[in-house]
Parts: C-alpha cells; sequence; structure tokens
C-alpha cells in the first residue's frame, strides 16, 4: 500500500489558497471569521467555500484553524462557528483548545496545532486517544524526536518545514500577554521576539547591545524533506498566514518539486495525497521571498551554533556576488559602518556599476543583500503556474466514456450517423479543447470505423457533458476524513497542569480531569490576577549563550570545570522598559524568561 504525503500551505485569503493549490499544494489551512492565530488573516464563509470548492476538484483539502483558546463565554459561538464550517464542506479544524473535542460539534476531523506543544511520544499517544486525526509537532525537534513520534501513534504527523519561526515552545510563549497584554494564544502577538535586546550580568557588564537576540533566522528544511519522510512525517507544513501570495507560490512551487522528485525514486512506497500536475512557470527559489536568513533548527545532526538573526528581524532577501544580477528598479540592503541594515532601490545598473539616485555610503566590502527583485516581482504577479488532471477518453459506436486520474468514470450514449460522403474530422483534437476547465487529454481511444461521422457541435456538446459529469461524480465520491472517538480511560500523561497548559474554560477542564489531571492552573489569559514578577513566560531551545559563542557547557569543557565563567548570572534581558531574568538548563539545552 502506498503512504500518501501531503504538502499543507498556508493562505491568508481565498485568493491565495487557490493558488497554492494550483501550484501544488495537497492542502491548505486557513483562517475562519474568529478564533485563528493569526487574527488579522480572517476569511468569510463564503471565501471559505469558495476555496473548498476549488480544491475539492484536485481532492486537495482545507483545512481551518481554530487554534485560539477559548473563554467560557465563548464556547457556543466557537460550536457554531464549527458548525458553519463542516457545512461549507471544510476537511478538518486545527484546533489548540480541548474544549472542542467536548463540544456538540458535528462528525469534523480535529488536528492538534502545534499550539499543543506535542514534543513527546507520550503526549502524542494521548492526544491520538483523544480523538485528533492528526498531530501538528512542535518545530524545535530533531528527527530522533520525531522518529519516536511518529512509531508511537498510527495517525499523521504533520511537521512544519519553512518559514518564520517562534522563539518560545509554541503555545507555551506567555511574553506578549505578561507584558503587553496581547496573548500569543488568543492570534495577538506583540512579536517581542523581534526586538533589539541588550544582556547584562548581574555586575551590570553589558555583554550584548542592542542586538535582537531573540529574533531566529527563517526555517528551511528542504534539503532535510527527505530525512522527515523516512522518519515518518506525513504532512509538511508551509508556515505563513500572513505573507503575501508570491510567497505562497514560490515556496508552494519548491517544495511541490522536491516531493514530485522523492516520490518518482520511490513510487512503489509513496504518492501524493491529492491530485493533479502542477507545472510552475518560473523556477522557484526560496531566497527570493522573505527570509531572515535559513536555518534547518534542530534538524541536523549536530546542534547548530547559531540559528538566530541577531542584527536584523527584517528580510535578509538573496545575497548579491555580482551586480550584473541586478535589475533597474530593484531594491538592494546592507550593514553600515554603525551596523545599521539599510535599504535603497536601484536606479539602473551600468558599466558594473549599481547607480543609485541619493548619496549613500556602502561600506567597501560590504555584503549586498536584494531584498526586492523587480522583474520577479514582475513574474509573479502573472500567472505562474497550471494544475490539470489527466483525463482519458474512449469512444465507439454506442457511447463515449471518460475516466480521470481521481478514479472518476463517466459514460454518455452515442447515436452515431454513417454517411461516407462526409469528410473526417480529427475527433480527438476536439475532445482536447479543455481549455478552462482543470482537465487535460491525456489519452484517447476511438473504434469508430470511417463511415461514422459525427457534427462538431455534437462533440463539443459531448466533451461539456462529460465534464460536468466528471465535476458531479468526484464531489459524489469525494470521502471525508471524519472524527475520531475519545478514549475515555486514556490517562493524560502529567497529573498536574500549570497556567502555560492553557485551559481557559470549564469545558476543558472538565477533559483533563476526566483524563485523570488532579490539579489545573487557570490560564494567564482567563486569570484575573496580575503576572507576578518571576513568572516564566517563555522557554526556548534557542540559547542566547550559544548563539554568543558564551555556551557555558562548551565552555567548561575548554576550561575545566572549575574555571571561572567570563560573567556572573543571573543575566537579564533589557529593551526599553522591558526586562526579563534569563535561566539556563544545561542539561536539556533549553533557555527560559522570566518577568522581573
Amino acid at each position: 500500500m502506498l503512504h500518501s504525503l501531503e504538502l499543507l500551505a498556508p493562505a491568508a485569503n481565498a485568493d491565495i489558497a487557490v493558488q497554492a493549490v494550483v501550484h501544488g499544494a495537497d492542502a491548505v489551512y486557513m483562517g475562519a471569521t474568529s478564533h485563528g492565530a493569526r487574527k488579522s488573516a480572517c476569511n468569510s464563509l463564503e471565501d471559505i467555500s469558495r476555496v473548498v470548492d476549488f480544491a475539492h476538484r484536485f481532492r486537495a483539502k482545507v483545512y481551518v484553524t481554530v487554534n485560539t483558546i477559548v473563554y467560557e463565554n465563548e464556547l457556543f459561538q466557537v460550536e457554531k462557528l464549527c458548525r458553519d464550517l463542516y457545512k461549507i464542506g471544510v476537511d478538518a479544524l486545527i484546533v489548540q483548545d480541548m474544549s472542542l473535542l467536548r463540544l456538540n460539534l458535528p462528525p469534523i476531523a480535529l488536528h492538534a496545532s502545534t499550539q499543543c506543544d506535542i514534543r513527546t511520544p507520550e503526549k502524542a499517544r494521548f492526544l491520538q486517544e483523544a480523538g485528533f486525526s492528526q498531530l501538528v509537532l512542535a518545530r524545535e525537534l530533531t528527527l530522533g524526536e520525531i522518529k519516536g513520534i511518529t512509531r508511537s501513534v498510527t495517525i499523521p504527523v504533520e511537521c512544519f518545514v519553512h518559514g518564520a519561526l517562534c522563539v518560545s515552545y509554541s503555545g507555551r510563549c506567555h511574553a506578549s500577554c505578561a507584558v503587553t497584554g496581547r496573548s500569543a494564544n488568543r492570534g495577538e502577538c506583540a512579536q517581542i521576539c523581534r526586538l533589539p535586546f541588550s544582556l547584562r550580568d548581574s555586575s551590570g557588564n553589558v555583554l550584548a547591545r542592542e542586538k535582537h537576540l531573540l529574533s531566529l533566522r527563517d526555517f528551511n528544511a528542504s534539503a532535510k524533506l527527505s530525512d522527515l519522510i523516512e522518519a515518518g512525517v506525513s504532512s509538511f507544513k508551509i508556515e505563513g498566514r500572513l505573507k503575501e501570495i508570491d510567497y505562497v507560490k514560490n515556496i508552494t512551487a519548491k517544495y511541490n518539486g522536491l516531493l514530485n522528485d522523492y516520490i518518482e525514486n520511490n513510487p512503489s512506497r509513496y504518492c501524493r495525497s491529492s491530485f493533479g500536475k502542477a507545472v510552475a512557470m518560473f523556477a522557484p527559489a526560496p531566497e527570493k521571498s522573505f527570509n531572515r536568513g535559513f536555518t534547518d533548527y534542530f534538524l541536523s545532526e549536530r546542534r547548530p551554533q547559531s540559528i538566530a538573526s541577531i542584527l536584523t528581524p527584517k528580510s535578509m532577501g538573496e545575497i548579491i556576488t555580482d551586480v550584473s544580477m541586478l535589475h533597474n528598479g530593484d531594491g538592494i540592503s546592507y550593514f553600515d559602518n554603525d551596523g545599521q541594515y539599510c535599504g535603497v532601490n536601484v536606479n539602473k545598473v551600468e558599466s558594473g556599476r549599481i547607480v543609485i539616485g541619493r548619496k549613500v555610503n556602502i561600506p567597501k566590502g560590504a555584503e549586498i543583500h536584494r531584498t526586492h527583485d523587480l522583474e520577479w516581482q514582475k513574474t509573479m504577479s502573472k500567472e505562474s503556474a497550471v494544475r490539470k488532471l489527466n483525463l482519458h477518453v474512449k469512444i465507439d459506436d454506442k457511447g463515449v466514456s471518460a475516466s480521470d486520474e481521481r478514479g472518476v468514470v463517466v459514460r454518455l450514449p452515442l447515436d452515431v450517423t454513417r454517411d461516407i460522403a462526409k469528410s473526417s474530422m480529427d475527433y480527438r483534437k476536439e475532445f482536447a479543447k479543455l481549455g478552462g476547465t482543470p482537465y487535460v487529454l491525456a489519452s484517447y481511444e476511438s473504434s469508430l470505423d470511417s463511415s461514422v461521422f459525427i457534427p462538431r457541435s455534437e462533440i463539443g456538446a459531448l466533451r461539456r457533458r462529460l465534464v460536468e459529469l466528471l465535476d458531479n461524480a468526484n464531489l459524489a465520491t469525494y470521502r471525508y476524513d471524519l472524527r475520531r472517538s475519545e478514549n475515555l480511560k486514556f490517562p493524560y500523561p502529567y497529573k498536574a497542569l500549570d497556567f502555560r497548559d492553557n485551559v481557559a474554560n470549564s469545558v476543558a477542564e472538565r477533559f483533563y480531569r476526566d483524563h485523570g489531571v488532579e490539579t489545573i492552573e487557570k490560564a494567564m489569559e482567563a486569570s484575573e490576577s496580575p503576572v507576578a514578577p518571576g513568572t516564566v513566560v517563555m522557554t526556548t531551545r534557542h540559547c542566547i549563550l550559544r548563539e554568543l559563542g558564551m555556551c557555558k557547557r562548551d565552555n567548561a569543557k575548554s576550561r575545566g570545570r572549575n574555571s571561572d565563567a567570563a560573567f556572573k548570572e543571573p543575566l537579564m534581558l533589557t529593551s526599553g522598559n522591558r526586562r526579563f531574568r534569563l535561566k539556563f538548563d544545561c542539561r536539556n539545552c533549553e533557555m527560559q524568561l522570566f518577568t522581573e
């Protein structure tokens, strides 16, 4: 049996979702009218319905994010929203709040969001038993950890492969909520991690000044895709529900090609989860889309020395090694002598020189980045891919049948006229006139003899009717992944939950208690108490000390265990009036931020 692989692309709106499918996505995920973890990427039911109608032609799926925590007074609203999404044919809901497992919902599949912080086989197994149909793993995992999880469950496992990285374990970052009142678990993250910070030790020594110490590079697992497949991952997720359409086109096309190449080399083991071949009219290039520089995070064998973009949180674009690569109107960026990231537009390139319309001081030998490629943007603003389903037509003097790669077969009767005086017609050419449909004629067989004549108008009517029947038959045979049942006897791995487990309503609390949890603290967002000093608001595998070449564990090995450190703890991160105390767990290579 072939194992199906899914490329899952983001969409801020319906137009982007359609283009994601055209460029090769097997599924798209998008926000609804409320309760999505990207509050500014909401969509109406009408727009989502349009995406469903288009995607289902290729048997591509549509997932909708309802992945914020839910307050007590919102339970009925969320229940109604989920029912409405089910009615328009959405394939699954991506959720964080466990109350959705207990609300009176239709049998729509539920996927456990990355906000559920799935990092262990024990938690993955529990969520499977709780009724989830797909698990979105935490981004911070190694290949070995991912393999351990996939082997512990029987449902599909989904991993991020590209895009922006949250510095904290997703779902367990409360820095924005604690400092600004804007909760990441409510889709309103203030992105404090992208701010410049200074790092001081307890003696007041400045170890780093005004650097973006918590701002990670962007994830790029394209070189590790085969490793993820072999580790048991089924769904490959591109981050970016706030990204523009050119980003989604480019990155989707890139991973579509990589998955196709892998399957072509392993045809007896893998297939795509949707149908129709997507062909891009451009060469995908991830470096041309928004990126802060790339990292494959923890997928490599050795823990990386650097995963952050501490000089700037802005897009680094692509490095320019030769000015002949530039076009008139391009945007370029560089670091000036003060270390500031600056950008200018190129007026023109002549005689190997960049001509700029105003005076700028680009340091000699500075690395130049192109952050806006005008010619590329022109290409991406046009039709840039096509996706078609292979259609096979057979005709004889009794009728005409059509079948496609989805397994749909239809047949129409045919009354033919025999008149040898009529001139012959190229029926294949007539049936191939499929413009404006999702089909392309892949094969044509005819057993008609030369005496048969079918008027061109009748052939056209037959072709249009066949297409209509194929579309209707596809919808009639479309299979949904229905909701899994909850195993009430399966215990939660832990007996106590604190505010970081995001229990914000009584239904979620009852869910956990039914699975053996004894102590439950309210979510920070649902608590009436102010955030106390010394509260942990972020836990991350990113270590500032390692990023700055000051890793305590590595340095202890080189200096000897009894050597004095070059700084005195605790260390403090400051940005304006924001202050966080750092704690380092060197045994587990984790760093925590506490309020001050």
